[in-house]
C-alpha cells in the first residue's frame, strides 16, 4: 500500500476507489466500528503480530499514525462446510424439478470429468468467490481422490495438493476434511461414478491421511481434517476404524439424516437411527460436526445436544434441493453449536446463509426473532471456526485477524444499526476482507487484481456441464 504522512483511510463504500494492497502482515487495524460477541464497539483498534493473530484489542482509542483505518468491522466468516466443485451445477440444474437424488446424478458427472488441474482451477475460482464474499475459512468436504477409474494419479496426493494450491492462491484458510467414501450406499459397492471417491477400506484411508498429513505439516493456511462421508457410505467396522485412528485433536464432520431415506436405510439395516449409529460407535464427541440433521428425530436431537456436538446447517442448499428445514433452534436448545456452511456453492454469501437460517425458523414457527441476530453472526464465524479446529474466533488476544469490512451506506444496509447487518447486508456489501493480518481482497475482487467472474469463466470452459 502507498505510504501517507497520516493513518491510512479509505473509502466505507461498496465501490473501489484506491489501489490494490500488498499482502504483508499490518502492524495495526483501527476499526470505526467493531462487532466483539455481537455488539458494535467504537474507536477499536487491533495489534497484529508475525504471525497474523491479535496481540492486543484497544477499545475507545484513535488510531496511530501507521495504522490501516477501517469502517465497520465483523469476524472473519467460517464456511464449515463446501463442496467446491458443485458450483459447477449452478444454474445449470435449478429449473430440472426433481429431488436431491435427481441432482445428484447430474453432480456425479462433473466428478467424473475433474483431474488435478480443472479441479485446481475450479477451486481457485470458488475459493475467490468466497473470499471476496467474506469468508475467511472454508472446511472443504473433499472425497473425489482417484481418477473416475479409482486408479491413484502418478502424483501423489495430486488431488488434494490441487485443492491446498488453490487456497494459498486466493488467500483464504482451507481446512481439508479429507473424506472417507467406500460404498454406493449400504450394502452396495461403489457404483462407476464413485470409484474415484474410494481407498479400498479404511486402512487404505488412514494410510493416505497420515501421508497427507506430513506432507502439509506446516502449511501457514491449510490444515487437515477428516470427514466420514455419511452412514451410507462408510461401513459401522470402517467408521470405528478411522475414529480409532485418528489423533483425537482432529475435526470429524460427517453428513447426516440429509433425507428421509438415509433414515429408513439405517433403520432397516442396523436398527438405529444414524445418529443412534453413531452414538453406538462411540462418534458423539464434541470434534464431531455432522452436517444438516434435517431429518434429526426428538431422541437424535437430544442425543446431539448432550454429547456438545456442532450441527453445520446450510440452508441454502437445504432449501434448493428440497431436503426441509432443519430443526436448528431445537438443537441448539438442546445443546449443540450451530455453524454454517454453503455446501453446493448454489449461493455463495455468508449473510444469505444466517438469513436462511432465521427464516426456516420463522416459518416453520409462525414467529420472527427465533435467533437473535449476534446468536446469527456466531454461527457463521465463531462456530465455524470451532468447527473446522481452529480454535477459538472471537477477535480477542491470540485469535486470527480475520476480519471483513462492511459498507454501512449501500441501499440495503443504510439506515441498519450494526448489530443488525447480519439480516440486512449481502456479499455485495463486503468492502475489504482481511486474513491473518492481511488485506487480501477488496471490492470484489483479489488484492492481486484477480475477478472471481474471470476465474469462473475460465474454469467452467473446461468441464462440460
Amino acid at each position: 500500500m502507498r505510504a501517507t504522512s497520516g493513518p491510512r483511510r479509505w473509502p466505507a463504500s461498496a465501490v473501489c476507489a484506491y489501489p490494490c494492497g500488498k499482502t504483508e502482515v499490518s502492524a495495526g487495524y483501527w476499526c470505526e466500528s467493531l462487532l466483539i460477541d455481537g455488539t458494535a464497539n467504537a474507536g477499536v483498534r487491533l495489534e497484529v503480530d508475525a504471525a497474523g493473530r491479535i496481540a492486543r484489542v484497544q477499545r475507545g482509542v484513535a488510531a496511530e499514525a501507521a495504522d490501516i483505518r477501517l469502517g465497520t468491522v465483523l469476524p472473519g466468516f467460517g464456511n464449515a462446510h463446501s463442496h467446491a466443485f458443485h458450483r459447477a451445477l449452478r444454474g445449470q440444474t435449478q429449473g430440472d424439478g426433481g429431488d436431491f437424488w435427481l441432482w445428484r446424478e447430474r453432480m456425479y458427472r462433473i466428478a467424473t470429468q475433474l483431474d488435478p488441474s480443472r479441479y485446481q482451477a475450479l477451486a481457485t475460482a470458488v475459493f475467490a468467490e468466497m473470499l471476496v464474499s467474506g469468508y475467511t475459512t472454508v472446511g472443504e468436504f473433499h472425497y473425489v481422490h482417484h481418477r473416475p477409474s479409482g486408479e491413484p494419479y502418478t502424483t501423489e496426493h495430486a488431488m488434494e495438493l490441487a485443492l491446498a494450491a488453490a487456497a494459498r492462491e486466493v488467500g483464504i484458510r482451507l481446512v481439508l476434511l479429507d473424506t472417507v467414501y467406500l460404498q454406493g450406499g449400504i450394502g452396495r459397492e461403489l457404483s462407476p461414478e464413485q470409484r474415484g471417491f474410494g481407498d479400498g477400506g479404511a486402512a487404505g484411508w488412514l494410510a493416505r491421511w497420515r501421508s497427507l498429513r506430513a506432507r502439509l505439516a506446516g502449511d501457514e493456511l491449510v490444515t487437515l481434517g477428516a470427514a466420514l462421508h455419511s452412514v451410507r457410505a462408510v461401513p459401522p467396522d470402517a467408521m470405528r476404524e478411522v475414529l480409532h485412528g485418528l489423533p483425537p485433536e482432529v475435526p470429524v464432520h460427517i453428513h447426516l439424516s440429509e433425507q428421509p431415506q438415509e433414515n429408513e436405510d439405517c433403520l432397516a439395516a442396523y436398527g438405529l437411527t444414524p445418529t443412534g449409529l453413531l452414538d453406538s460407535l462411540g462418534a458423539l464427541l464434541p470434534r464431531l460436526s455432522v452436517v444438516h440433521a434435517t431429518h434429526a428425530t426428538d431422541d437424535d436431537r437430544n442425543l446431539l445436544g448432550d454429547a456438545g456436538v456442532t450441527v453445520v446447517m446450510c440452508p441454502t442448499t437445504e432449501a434448493d434441493l428440497g431436503d426441509g428445514i432443519g430443526p436448528a433452534l431445537a438443537l441448539a436448545s438442546a445443546g449443540a453449536s450451530i455453524a454454517l456452511g454453503s455446501d453446493q456453492n448454489a449461493v455463495i454469501d455468508p449473510f444469505l446463509e444466517m438469513r436462511g437460517l432465521e427464516m426456516g425458523e420463522r416459518l416453520a414457527a409462525q414467529k420472527r426473532g427465533r435467533f437473535a441476530p449476534a446468536a446469527l453472526l456466531a454461527a457463521a464465524s465463531s462456530a465455524g471456526y470451532a468447527a473446522l479446529g481452529l480454535g477459538r474466533h472471537r477477535l480477542q488476544p491470540g485469535d486470527p485477524c480475520d476480519l471483513v469490512e462492511i459498507s454501512t451506506i449501500s441501499m440495503r444496509t443504510i439506515g441498519s444499526v450494526p448489530g443488525q447487518l447480519a439480516l440486512t447486508a449481502t456479499a455485495s456489501d463486503v468492502v475489504r476482507v482481511v486474513v491473518g493480518g492481511r488485506l487480501v481482497a477488496e471490492c470484489g475482487q483479489l488484492v492481486g487484481g484477480a475477478r472471481p467472474a474471470t476465474l469462473i469463466a475460465d474454469a467452467l470452459a473446461r468441464l462440460s456441464t
